[in-house]
């Protein structure tokens, strides 16, 4: 097995005056300390955590700086992302030194591109989305086109969601549940869920469901989907609100689930298949996520790194009234 991941929830950290730049940083090297990076790397984490943080109060007065620790291979990376609804701007202007929007020195972006192994951005009138994912030095080749952004509803002790992929050689395996409701009761069905999932995550989707439901009895139950691809064919299967999406430049193609609850009333799925589906965007969420949005709406957003496209969306359409998940993977041709 090359990767295997049972996603966490994304810290957001509200950033709308100066003490809160302080605490992104922390927030990023709390994770880099815990993904083992030493003092040097947490350093460059500590560096980009301030740089993003800073440029969103001052170009756009507030905004959000989202971290998370991600897998990557044969290693563990940190993911920062700051989230704005400014005005945006334009990424090749703002990368050269000196180059300001708001009257300093313009040194943030050109800083963050120097330390991080990926970074990416999106920007248009709604707002701005910038990417940067740091591994240990000498690592350049670690990361995943993957993205996920997860989030509880707020003053909830725990999240009812969740999500997990895996990747061995060619195939890769998806996996996205939403426990019935939110908070404690929906945080036991959704741990059930992964917990049976981890054992056999490559399994074909429609075995792996009935070993899901069984895992997940007991509990309130949930949605569930799960995605597997292997050599451009993708198969997938859900059940419940778990929405589901193959992206493309020319436009969509829906994923269908079925009705029911896995874990308390859940039938055999019927699977679908997709031949063809390399190079497209596979995107998943839970219905914490509005489902009326169009990523023809965000011109040229589909070719960017699919965890600014997880990010716009959160950023959105996020109903504000329940857990939300979104992934996004790209499926290459060798996954």
């Amino acid at each position: 097995m090359d990767v295997i991941c049972r996603g966490g929830e994304t810290a957001v950290v509200p950033v709308e005056e100066p003490s809160q730049v302080g605490q992104a940083r922390r927030v990023a090297t709390q994770v880099a300390a815990a993904c083992g990076f030493d003092d040097t790397d947490t350093g460059r984490v500590a560096l980009v955590a301030t740089e993003l943080a800073t440029n969103v109060l001052k170009h756009a007065q507030r905004g959000e700086i989202h971290v998370a620790a991600v897998p990557g291979r044969g290693a563990r990376g940190v993911e920062i992302v700051a989230v704005d609804r400014g005005p945006g701007f334009n990424l090749a202007d703002c990368l050269p030194d000196g180059y300001s929007t708001g009257g300093t020195r313009g040194e943030g972006l050109g800083a963050v591109q120097r330390q991080a192994q990926v970074m990416d951005m999106y920007a248009d009138a709604r707002g701005a989305v910038v990417l940067a994912r740091l591994y240990a030095r000498g690592l350049g080749d670690a990361d995943i086109p993957f993205g996920a952004t997860q989030t509880r509803l707020r003053d909830e002790p725990a999240c009812g969601d969740g999500w997990g992929f895996a990747i061995s050689g060619g195939e890769a395996c998806v996996l996205v549940v939403d426990g019935l409701g939110h908070g404690p009761s929906a945080n036991e069905a959704a741990t059930a869920c992964i917990d049976a999932w981890q054992a056999q995550p490559l399994a074909d989707p429609v075995g792996l469901m009935a070993v899901l439901d069984d895992a997940m009895s007991g509990t309130r139950g949930g949605a569930v989907a799960l995605a597997r691809y292997e050599e451009g064919l993708l198969r997938y299967a859900g059940i419940g609100n778990i929405a589901g999406s193959l992206q493309t430049l020319e436009g969509s193609r829906g994923l269908a689930s079925h009705p029911g609850i896995v874990g308390v009333q859940a039938r055999r799925p019927q699977p679908f298949d997709f031949p063809g589906s390399a190079g497209k965007l596979l995107l998943m969420h839970s219905d914490g996520l509005q489902s009326r949005w169009s990523l023809r709406d965000y011109p040229g957003l589909v070719n960017r790194h699919p965890a600014v496209a997880t990010a716009v969306l959160h950023r959105d359409f996020n109903r504000g009234r329940d857990d939300v998940t979104v992934f996004a993977l790209r499926l290459e041709a060798r996954a």
